[in-house]
């Protein structure tokens, strides 16, 4: 069975491991915020050290870049997969992905498969979101998310779309817009994460994904009826 560990040195990774751990047996590993200006000074207790040994996909939200940068060093050999989701600079994004299992998205909700079956078996369930409308006839019965972003907002986005449209016919062009839209209602901390980012922009990056999912389930839904009307 794939287990997720999930590593945070503050606020942020409580929301991921209450989404994550619906789809797969998580962990949440709280380690001390570093306050040393030197590597060689962090400590990592072993009992943490027991439990990240134990997962194959490690999701890094440790604001310290030190600290981010020894989990990668220290683990990067013992699990199957890291994913970095605080990180500063593309230089340093470049040395963590050069260990060859490190991954360090833009935003989490961008996170899709690789090829690799235990990091897309992770992916299939959380990361670039996917949904899909089941229908009564030719109207809108429920809105199923297939695949989460990892905070959730997905299913937020989701709730709200099959409120409004439940018992309503398909709607092309609003329903993946209002998706959009909605998805910036939500409070989002991926700009905070990803430290020093615009958060403009990553509202806006959420946002795309989120209008690109539904706009590609009500495609999907709609070609479905139309198949079903050419077989009657």
């Amino acid at each position: 069975m794939l287990k997720v560990g999930i590593v945070t040195d503050g606020p942020y990774g409580d929301r991921a491991y209450e989404n994550i751990n619906k789809e797969f047996d998580t962990v949440f590993i709280e380690l001390e915020e570093v306050s040393s200006m030197f590597i060689d000074d962090i400590e990592i207790p072993e009992e943490k050290i027991q439990e990240i040994e134990g997962v194959n996909i490690l999701i890094t939200y440790t604001s310290h870049p030190d600290l981010t940068l020894e989990l990668v060093e220290r683990f990067s050999n013992v699990v199957d997969w890291l994913i970095v989701a605080a990180w500063r600079g593309e230089g340093f994004k470049n040395q963590l992905e050069s260990y060859g299992n490190v991954i360090c998205p833009y935003i989490m909700c961008e996170l899709d498969e690789i090829g690799d079956p235990i990091y897309d078996k992770f992916v299939s369930h959380i990361g670039k979101p996917k949904v899909h409308f089941t229908l009564d006839g030719n109207k809108i019965k429920d809105v199923v998310v297939l695949k989460s972003s990892p905070c959730g907002s997905t299913e937020f986005v989701a709730e709200f779309i099959k409120n409004k449209y439940s018992g309503e016919q398909l709607d092309s062009e609003n329903i993946p817009i209002e998706a959009g839209l909605k998805l910036q209602h939500y409070p989002c901390r991926a700009a905070k994460v990803r430290l020093f980012a615009d958060e403009e922009c990553k509202k806006l990056m959420a946002s795309g994904l989120h209008k690109d999912a539904f706009e590609e389930a009500v495609n999907f839904a709609k070609r479905s009826l139309e198949n079903r009307k050419i077989k009657i």
